[in-house]
This record gives C-alpha cells, sequence and structure tokens, in this order.
C-alpha cells in the first residue's frame, strides 16, 4: 500500500530564517577579518528588535549593528508597516569572548591534531529521488518559496507579497520508496492588507495556482514533472489571512528549523543547528562532511539511498565511530558494517581534513542561511577579504586597494570522491 511523507520549508523573511542569515552574516564578517576566528552566536528577533549573543575569539573587528541591518534590508523588510524594518529596529549586542576551557581543546600545536568543539552526533543523507540527490519533498518545498521570493523581488507581478512565507509538500510513496504522486501543497504566505477579505483569498490562491507553481514546476526534472496530476491538494494561507508576520508575528532564535536546513525529516539528525557556528563545532562541518560522503555513495552507485553518521569526542580529533545504513540497497556483497570500515579509511574525518577539503574558514555561510545547506550547487566566487595570505591578491577599486580571494562554496555537494569509492568497492 502507497504511504504519504511530508516536508516543510521557509523563506527568507521566516523570523528564525531571518535570525540564522544574521548569524552567518556575523560569522562570515568574522571570517573575512580572520579566517582563524572562533564564532558561537545567536540572534533573536521579535518587534523592532535584534538580540546578537555568543562567544567569539576573533583578531578582527566586526560592527553587529551594521551587518545585522543589511541582512534585514536584503531580505525585504524594508517598511514601517512590517513592524520590524532594517532603519529603525534596535540591534543589541551581547557577545563576549569564547571560554578558554574550550579553545585549549580545539586549538593545538599541530593542527592536524585540532579537536572537535563539541561532543554529539551528525549525520548525512542522500537519495536518486532529485539529480542533486536530495529528496523531492524538501526540494520542493525551497523550490516553491525561492520562486515566490524571486516574484516578490521582480515586483512586477503579485506586488502584495511581504517577506515571510512557508511550504510544505506531501508526496505519496509506492511501498518499495518510488515517488507517485504529488498529494498536497501548502504555501502561506505573509501579504499586505486588502480591502475585502474574500477578495484577498481568491487573488492569492488564484496567483499561486496561476503564476507561481508553473514557474515551479517548469524548473523541475521531467521525472517529478510527471509527479503533478490534477488531484492534488492545494492550500493557500489556510487561516484566510497573513498580514501580520515576520518577527513582529512571530519572534525567530538562530537554529529553530535544522529540519528545514537539512532533509526536511529524510533520513536523520543529530539536533545541532548550524548557522552562526564556525568549523571547528562539528555540529556544522561534520554535518556537511556526512553529507559529501552520502552524495558520493550514491553517485558512485554504492546504493541507491544512505545515512552517514559520524560522532565526536569533545576535544578528540578522530571521530569516534561512523555508523552507514544504506536501506538494503548496497550493490556489493559487504554489510552496512563493512562499507562504514572503508569508508572511513577512503575519507579521513578529523575535523583538520574536513576543513581543508571544503576552505571551510572563509566567509561563505551566509548564503547557506535559506533554502537548505544541501543540494545546492558547488561553485568559486571572490570575495573581499580584510586580511593577506597566498591566496589573497589586491586591486584598487574606485581609488583604493582592497584584496580579494577565490573562495569555494558549498564545497561538500561536489562529487569529487566518486571515482576513489568506485575503485574501493571495485564498481
Amino acid at each position: 500500500m502507497s504511504y504519504l511523507f511530508t516536508s516543510e520549508s521557509v523563506s527568507e523573511g521566516h523570523p528564525d530564517k531571518v535570525s540564522d542569515q544574521i548569524s552567518d552574516a556575523l560569522l562570515d564578517s568574522f571570517l573575512a577579518q580572520d579566517p582563524e576566528s572562533k564564532v558561537a552566536c545567536e540572534t533573536l528577533v521579535t518587534t523592532g528588535l535584534v538580540v546578537c549573543a555568543g562567544e567569539v575569539k576573533t583578531n578582527g573587528y566586526v560592527s553587529i549593528d551594521d551587518v545585522a541591518r543589511r541582512v534585514i534590508a536584503k531580505i525585504g523588510y524594508t517598511k514601517s508597516d512590517y513592524q520590524f524594518d532594517a532603519k529603525s529596529c534596535a540591534v543589541i549586542s551581547a557577545i563576549h569572548s569564547q571560554s578558554s576551557d574550550i579553545n585549549q581543546g580545539v586549538e593545538r600545536q599541530k593542527k592536524e591534531e585540532q579537536g572537535a568543539g563539541d561532543q554529539g552526533m551528525m549525520f548525512g543523507y542522500a537519495c536518486r529521488e532529485m539529480q542533486n540527490f536530495m529528496p523531492i519533498t524538501v526540494e520542493l518545498s525551497h523550490m516553491i518559496l525561492q520562486e515566490l521570493a524571486a516574484i516578490r523581488k521582480e515586483g512586477k507581478q503579485m506586488t502584495y507579497l511581504r517577506p515571510d512565507a512557508k511550504s510544505q509538500v506531501t508526496l505519496q510513496y509506492a511501498d518499495d520508496g518510488t515517488p507517485e504522486r504529488i498529494d498536497t501543497i501548502v504555501v502561506s504566505t505573509q501579504h499586505d492588507d486588502f480591502a475585502e477579505e474574500k477578495a484577498m483569498q481568491e487573488t492569492i490562491k488564484k496567483d499561486i495556482e496561476n503564476i507561481l507553481l508553473p514557474r515551479v514546476i517548469k524548473e523541475c526534472p521531467e521525472s517529478v514533472k510527471a509527479l503533478f496530476k490534477d488531484d492534488y491538494k492545494l492550500y493557500v494561507n489556510p487561516t484566510g489571512k497573513f498580514v501580520i508576520g515576520g518577527p513582529h508575528g512571530d519572534t525567530g532564535v538562530t537554529g529553530r528549523k535544522i529540519i528545514v536546513d537539512t532533509y526536511g525529516g529524510h533520513g536523520a539528525h543529530g539536533g545541532g543547528a548550524f548557522s552562526g557556528k564556525d568549523p571547528s563545532k562539528v555540529d556544522r562541518s561534520a554535518a556537511y562532511a556526512a553529507r559529501h560522503i552520502a552524495k558520493n555513495m550514491v553517485a558512485a552507485g554504492l546504493c541507491d539511498k544512505v545515512l552517514v553518521q559520524v560522532a565526536y569526542a569533545i576535544g578528540v580529533a578522530e571521530p569516534v565511530g561512523l555508523f552507514v545504513n544504506t536501506y538494503g540497497t548496497a550493490k556489493v556483497p559487504m554489510s552496512d558494517g563493512e562499507i562504514a570500515t572503508k569508508i572511513k579509511e577512503i575519507i579521513p574525518m578529523r575535523p583538520y581534513d574536513i576543513i581543508g577539503r571544503f576552505q571551510l574558514k572563509n566567509p561563505i555561510y551566509e548564503r547557506t542561511a535559506s533554502y537548505g545547506h544541501f543540494g545546492r550547487d558547488s561553485y568559486e566566487e571572490e570575495v573581499e577579504v580584510g586580511y593577506k595570505d597566498k591566496d589573497t591578491y589586491t586591486r584598487v577599486v574606485d581609488g583604493k586597494e582592497k584584496t580579494y580571494k577565490k573562495v569555494l562554496f558549498f564545497g561538500w555537494e561536489r562529487l569529487d570522491y566518486v571515482e576513489a569509492i568506485k575503485k574501493a568497492f571495485k564498481l
């Protein structure tokens, strides 16, 4: 018998995501000044107020106020009607120095011996449902809100849109896990007030059906387009009205959307949030590494679906364990335990190795803080930094000498271990 599975996403204007983006923008700003910065930054947003708190060890200087306002304006909170806007909100900083007890467990004389920034377990997941090896439910949920944000920022259609929004996709699967059809889509979007509530609801639903969803479906691969039958249920702003939203409607806090950030409930989650944490915190870096392993395993043809767990003790470099679950889809005559042992031999998992593999000491994190950390394209891009080393270069811009560096974004999405895995498992 078929079964249903649901994932959700939230927009960049959702209060929790506003907090995530501010925290990661602060992290980026510290890393752009000092790549050795140690940062654990939490943000709270509510009506007219931003509070940034946490621990930082850095040689750089960052204006907390300026960074927070830039992020809020970029998201689209620029009107006083929202009761939360970039120019008028108060910004309070309660950031202090990192605990020396934690720091002594992380930093070592030999960089290779760098210890994990905390204990805990992290998970990575990959499957063949989408070309980017992500589950359809969470990927579609992200796509719906990315297109909605694009429409809002273009300013040509659906001009009543405000920044806050949520989506949800329910997919029907066959018993063997094969996707069969889209069962339900939910879209809730903040909007300007209308003179008539009934006309408001009708207009928004019509625009979602005729403007938003066709744009989303157009971007889908043919295999996913085929899942949109004529009988799926569509719920648009089910409460009937969504004028009060964003941090004014609901207080936001960093790290409350960890399932949105990962796999939409597929696989498992270790519980640790990502945003605002530098890569010495394995909550973040090891979760990226676990995704990298899982994606390369599936791409190599070792299995069709896999969950990878890695775990650490604080201050210890080597992981305490690596677990693999291929859900019975492995293409080699080996147990999952045997597969895990061989994977551990192929891909080093000390924090030092992970940080180097993905170039994680660079200002790359703000872009991860909305629409998921996984399933994104990896690419290189030039960024401005406030220091000089062997990888930086300078040029004069508007009469001023500036320093730049090419950095890798979403490096954990690269398929650079496929050949090594094929060779090791004789695929």
